[in-house]
């Protein structure tokens, strides 16, 4: 009965933490998209666009020697999860600067600052998920069609890693931006590096195998190629996966630290 008694407080303070976090996440969303026409389309029109230049440019002027057929499926498995993270770190670098007022005169986790952005960006992503769903049903009267393989159901786990990794980076980014300003460009310089290091317009296979140990350092290399696994389950590697899970948990648990380390500081900065 003691032992119950006393696990009260902990549920309770997660029950706010979590309440608070929704309420931030529902908030941003609706903010976002209250005064747009296309509401939510806006979320996925950018991968969609960048899918069409790259499937023209890989497809129609250059002999692609990357990749599987439908292309537009396999570009489309690893854009949209690569928005959600180039969204939720390139908010990251705001996340205290944007909101300082607020964030000073709230006596909620501050870690939430940085969590809300996370799952308001995993929530578009989750419903941009149907666009895979569309190019691959159109697919299915070519010579190559997409076809879903029961790898797909390891898309929950890429999901949880992938936002296990999301969040400890955005922990890290978060606060020391708010010491170094330069920073937030600096983040900027390598997503864009980190984009064409990871396999998005390539698949994990097409790595070299001189590259391949350095590759799998990538933790994106290993999830993503959970995501592909559902439509092309040749791109799942397991070295790549287990190496993404060891740095996504160990990036998180950095973040963590230094989150704590700095957080004070940051309330007396911005």
């Amino acid at each position: 009965m003691s032992a119950a008694i006393e696990a009260r407080p902990a549920r309770s303070a997660f029950d706010r933490y979590r309440h608070s976090l929704w309420l931030l996440t529902t908030r941003d969303l609706k903010v976002r998209y209250s005064t747009s026409f296309l509401g939510y389309f806006w979320s996925i029109l950018d991968p969609l666009v960048m899918a069409a230049i790259y499937w023209f440019v890989f497809t129609v002027i250059f002999h692609r020697g990357v990749g599987h057929e439908p292309y537009i499926v396999f570009l489309l498995t690893a854009l949209l999860p690569w928005t959600w993270f180039n969204g939720s770190i390139s908010d990251s670098t705001r996340a205290f600067t944007k909101e300082a007022k607020l964030i000073r005169s709230t006596k909620i986790p501050r870690t939430i600052w940085v969590s809300r952005l996370v799952l308001s960006k995993g929530i578009e992503f989750v419903v941009s998920i149907p666009v895979i769903v569309f190019f691959a049903l159109l697919t299915l009267g070519t010579p190559d069609p997409a076809r879903l393989h029961y790898e797909v159901l390891f898309v929950p786990l890429a999901i949880a890693m992938q936002a296990i990794l999301t969040l400890g980076i955005g922990l890290i980014v978060a606060p020391l931006v708010v010491f170094f300003r330069d920073l937030e460009r600096a983040v900027k310089l390598g997503l864009r590096f980190m984009f064409y290091a990871s396999p998005v317009v390539y698949g994990v296979v097409n790595v070299p195998k001189d590259f391949r140990p350095f590759a799998a350092f990538n933790p994106m290399s290993g999830i993503l190629s959970l995501y592909r696994a559902a439509f092309f389950p040749q791109e799942l590697s397991w070295f790549d996966v287990g190496m993404s899970a060891v740095i996504s948990l160990l990036i998180l648990g950095i973040g963590i630290l230094v989150f704590r380390r700095t957080i004070s500081t940051v309330l007396k900065e911005i």
